[in-house]
Order: structure tokens, then C-alpha cells, then sequence
């Protein structure tokens, strides 16, 4: 059984920083290219950024970009986004996904955990 656990989320204030982790089982991880999405409060599901199997080539949303950073490890089956200067737009559902960012409204996601960037 293909699975996504993502892992990290909580409250934080606006410039904070936090790290999701998304552990996946039952698929060849490294064969494939991985996503983070995220669903904001009354908004549609969103493309954060994606990472390619072998761990090259990130892409970013613009919204994104110069403040997140994805990674994965191989070895431990799991995916990484690093959060930094947070701000309360960012707060939303984070999922991770597996596939690119094209098609990502029907690939295969977790649970997701929540982000909340609040004073």
C-alpha cells in the first residue's frame, strides 16, 4: 500500500521557520520525482515546489521561491521542505505528493499536516 506521512507542521510567527518531513513507503521513492503542495483556509489546492528523483532540478512557485527549499534522502524513503521568513500567507494544509508539478491535482498525496504563521 502506497503511503505519505507528512510530519513537522505547527504555529509560528511571522519570520519563523519550520521543516516538514514526509516519509513514504510502499512505492519505489527513488524512482520518482516528489511535490509539495498546500491548500490554504477557502482557497484551491496549490503546487509549492517539486524535486526530482535523484534529488536535482527543484522547482518552486514564485510565492515561494528564495524563502523555501526542498530536499529528500533516498536512503530514508522521505522528503523534506525547509520553511524560512514564514509570513501568514503560507498558512495552509501542506501535503506532499507524488509527481511533478505537472498533474499534481490528481497525484497521489498524505494527510498533509498544518502550517500556521501567526503573531
Amino acid at each position: 500500500e502506497v503511503q505519505l506521512v507528512e510530519s513537522g507542521g505547527g504555529m509560528v510567527q511571522p519570520g519563523g521557520s519550520l521543516r516538514l518531513s514526509c516519509a513514504a513507503s510502499g512505492f519505489a521513492f527513488s524512482w520518482f520525482t516528489m511535490s509539495w503542495l498546500r491548500q490554504a483556509p477557502g482557497k484551491g489546492l496549490e503546487w509549492v515546489s517539486d524535486i526530482n528523483a535523484g534529488g536535482g532540478s527543484p522547482r518552486y512557485a514564485d510565492s515561494v521561491k528564495g524563502r523555501f527549499t526542498i530536499s529528500r534522502d533516498n536512503a530514508k524513503n522521505t522528503l523534506y521542505l525547509q520553511m524560512n521568513s514564514l509570513k501568514p500567507e503560507d498558512t495552509a494544509l501542506y501535503y506532499c505528493a507524488k509527481g511533478p508539478r505537472e498533474g499534481f491535482r490528481t497525484a497521489l498525496r498524505g494527510q498533509g499536516t498544518q502550517v500556521t504563521v501567526s503573531s
